[in-house]
């Protein structure tokens, strides 16, 4: 029987001395091991084939009728992990806070478990009739919302 943890372990040596970092190691009911890499420029085909036939080398007859299955993390799926969200600092995101509200912005920064996004949003200044956009920094934490992932944009 295969573990997560070993399929984290082999997946682990292959990052060392490479750029692209672990978003998730699944393991499907329909007995599929399911392995999301991601890079900041990027995943190449050739990189997740590479990390695959690692994979079944170092697992061996213990695959078995598990499917192997080595991919992205996939563009405008929700974060799961830090790195996806230092890697998307200065572009436009989604975040569905934990009252589900949606608010799109920029992510400005990263900080450990926190992250603020610039949104543009309407508010009363004195000496207006009307409201003016201004631009406000909002702050999370990812462990407190539902999710944030990234706006494809086609602008």
């Amino acid at each position: 029987m295969i573990e997560k943890k070993e399929v984290k372990t082999i997946v682990d040596e292959w990052l060392t001395g490479n750029d692209y970092f672990l978003v998730d190691v699944m393991f499907t009911n329909d007995d599929r091991i399911v392995v999301e890499i991601d890079h900041a420029d990027g995943v190449w085909i050739e990189d997740c084939a590479d990390l695959s036939r690692l994979l079944q080398e170092r697992l061996g007859e213990n695959i078995g009728d598990y499917e192997l299955e080595v991919g992205s993390a996939g563009i405008g799926q929700p974060f799961k992990v830090a790195q996806q969200y230092i890697n998307h600092i200065g572009k436009q995101v989604e975040v569905l806070d934990n009252e589900g509200k949606k608010v799109q912005g920029v992510l400005k920064d990263v900080d450990g478990d926190c992250f603020s996004i610039t949104i543009t949003e309407k508010q009363k200044v004195e000496g207006k009739k009307r409201p003016v956009k201004v631009e406000v920094d909002k702050t999370y934490n990812m462990n407190n919302i539902k999710y944030t992932k990234y706006l494809l944009s086609f602008k």
